[in-house]
This record gives C-alpha cells, sequence and structure tokens, in this order.
C-alpha cells in the first residue's frame, strides 16, 4: 500500500489555475493516441501556452515539436508526461535539468511512481500522478458534459413511477 497522495481536488484546482504553460512530453501527431486528444482540448478550451516534446515528430496540431524539454523556448510552469513508467526517472532528469521554473510534474492516466514522485517533490515539484490533465481541467471548469463524461443518461436519481 502507497502512503503517496495526489494533491486533494482542491490544490490541483489551483494547480491549474496558476499554470499558465504547459510542456506535453510525449505528445504524439496522431490523432487516435490519448495525448493528441488531451493537445486539442488543451489548444481549444484553455488559456494555456502548450508546447509538444517528441523527438521523433516536427508538428502536432499545426504547431511546432521540439525534441526535449530543453529545447523548449520558455521553461514550461507544468509539464504533463505521455511516456511509458520506465521512461519517468529520465523524463524527471530532464525536468529538473531545466532552469527555475517548473512548478507540476503531471503523470496520465496510468503513470504511478512513487519513488519518482518523491524525488520530484524533494526537488520541490508539486507532483500529480494517474490523472488526465484534460479531464481535470474539464472537471473544474464545467466541461465534462462537452466529452461526454457527464451526460445525464446514468444517474443516481429514481425515476417517476
Amino acid at each position: 500500500m502507497s502512503s503517496w497522495e495526489n494533491p486533494s481536488a482542491t490544490a490541483r484546482q489551483k494547480i491549474l489555475r496558476e499554470t499558465r504553460t504547459v510542456a506535453m512530453v510525449g505528445a504524439s501527431p496522431n490523432p487516435a493516441r490519448a495525448s493528441n486528444f488531451v493537445g486539442t482540448y488543451l489548444l481549444a478550451s484553455t488559456s494555456y501556452d502548450v508546447y509538444f516534446v517528441n523527438p521523433n515528430a516536427t508538428e502536432i496540431l499545426g504547431r511546432p515539436v521540439y525534441k526535449s524539454l530543453a529545447d523548449l523556448p520558455v521553461v514550461p510552469d507544468l509539464v504533463d508526461v505521455f511516456r511509458r513508467k520506465e521512461d519517468l526517472p529520465a523524463v524527471l532528469d530532464d525536468v529538473l535539468a531545466l532552469p527555475a521554473g517548473v512548478q507540476t510534474f503531471w503523470l496520465q492516466f496510468g503513470l504511478v511512481d512513487e519513488v519518482v514522485a518523491r524525488r520530484a517533490e524533494a526537488a520541490g515539484l508539486q507532483v500529480v500522478m494517474d490523472r488526465c490533465l484534460k479531464v481535470e481541467h474539464a472537471r473544474f471548469h464545467g466541461g465534462l458534459h462537452l466529452a461526454g463524461f457527464d451526460t445525464g443518461v446514468i444517474s443516481s436519481r429514481r425515476r417517476e413511477r
């Protein structure tokens, strides 16, 4: 049983409210990939400056793609990671090698590594694991219905008889 816990909903909402720039590490040009869907949402539904990082792509959603975090023209407030679990220590190394400024190390659905999380926190970063940036943003900004998550089809209310 893990003793590490994600920040509270209130703390995650504060992270999203204070974030201005997001770097998506492992972003994909493939529209069928989750990172592409999240990138589409962030560009259309937020005021974030979004930067895509992928050494194997040159353009995603009409935007330039950077080979590494070090190649970005800015230091992002939040690094959103779409990589395999075994890649997380190296991604964190890349984050920690940046000049000061990164506030949050965010790991998408399915990504949990308590050792990496504790190392990031020891370096002063906020860490969110196993959460989707798009879903969390939509939850706090009333947009879940746009993706079909809150359709009203399933309800806890009893039907009138």
